[in-house]
């Protein structure tokens, strides 16, 4: 049987990467074998000491895939990705407005029972070649939500920060048939919370509206 696979998704300085390592840290506590696999661009940049052309961007986002689909090999019981080849294809977008890789991006997205979603609500930091600087985070937020949308790929967005953004994924986990069971010890998610507001795929009006309901 396939693991189920959950990706993390979001700007740079979102979150994703200690969100992945503690939602992977707590799940193994639990029991689970849980297959962690990293940024792939994060550790490019480092090892080479630049960030990617645009010549290369395609590869790095076809060996990310490939390291996604070698630690699935492993047969855990669920697979966590801390971002997955759609970022290298945002990405790409962004800095050379080349879109070439959202066909093979988008249908590596289709084999995930889950994405979260990073908010916009943690402080920006420096993490040297790998961010350009917060005021990339809102249009790099606006394209992702733009291909998932586009190619009716669902996505939860997570915000807060430490363990009440660990206890949202945990929650959000809930949703995989798989993991149902092996779940069980975990609280039981709150009903969803609904909201409704004209400009749903706005991530600032969609902060505004959580930090509303947060502070009932």
């Amino acid at each position: 049987m396939t693991a189920p696979r959950v990706a993390l998704l979001g700007a740079e300085s979102s979150g994703k990467t200690a969100l992945s390592q503690a939602l992977a840290q707590s799940l193994a506590g639990r029991g689970l074998a849980v297959e962690l696999v990293p940024e792939l661009l994060r550790q490019w940049c480092m090892d080479a000491g630049r960030t990617p052309r645009q010549d290369e961007q395609d590869g790095i986002a076809r060996a990310h895939a490939s390291a996604i689909d070698a630690a699935g090999a492993r047969a855990p019981d669920l697979l966590i990705a801390d971002t997955t080849p759609l970022m290298v294809a945002v990405y790409s977008d962004l800095l050379f407005g080349d879109r070439s890789l959202y066909p093979f991006a988008l249908a590596h997205q289709g084999g995930y029972a889950l994405t979260l979603l990073m908010g916009l609500d943690l402080p920006w930091v420096a993490d040297g070649l790998q961010r350009d600087g917060p005021h990339v985070q809102a249009p790099v937020d606006a394209l992702v939500r733009a291909a998932l949308q586009g190619a009716g790929l669902p996505y939860q967005v997570v915000y807060g920060n430490g363990p009440a953004r660990l206890a949202r994924a945990e929650r959000a986990l809930h949703q995989l048939p798989a993991l149902a069971a092996r779940l069980a010890p975990l609280a039981e998610p709150p009903g969803p919370v609904r909201w409704t507001c004209a400009c749903d795929s706005d991530a600032a009006c969609e902060h505004r509206l959580f930090q509303r309901l947060a502070a009932r």
